[in-house]
């Protein structure tokens, strides 16, 4: 049976922002949590922390809202998929939303934002993007 962490993490964070919800529980795992690093440093999330969940452990998003309740993350979309991996190198990388979004890359020096990956100058998969 395969499994798409990732897309299970987008559908979460999706559901949670339509819905208000202040956090999202997700079930842990590396890839994750260098996603949730990542959407942190970039400030479409206010923090996340390991929670115990009994079972293999969770990741508790705690998602970010302007004022009057209006979600940061306006929306968030995969990309690369299992059936077909999307790669890109630092110079073909697109700009989201002409630099208002983020994209995230799984890259040879880790989890990474665009511009970041663009700074370091090193492509990877594009794994999803934000706005």
């Amino acid at each position: 049976m395969n499994y798409d962490t990732v897309s299970d993490l987008i559908v979460r964070i999706k559901n949670a922002v339509r819905t208000r919800r202040e956090h999202v529980d997700v079930p842990l795992s590396n890839l994750r949590r260098h996603i949730a690093e990542v959407l942190q440093r970039e400030e479409f999330l206010e923090k996340f922390i390991p929670v115990d969940d009994g079972r293999h452990g969770a990741l508790r998003l705690f998602l970010r809202y302007g004022p009057g309740k209006e979600p940061v993350i306006k929306q968030i979309r995969r990309i690369s998929r299992p059936g077909r991996r999307v790669y890109k190198g630092c110079t073909e990388m697109p700009r989201v939303r002409r630099g208002f979004g983020i994209g995230v890359y799984s890259t040879p020096k880790g989890v990474l934002s665009d511009a970041e990956a663009r700074r370091q100058k090193v492509g990877g998969e594009y794994l999803c993007e934000v706005w």
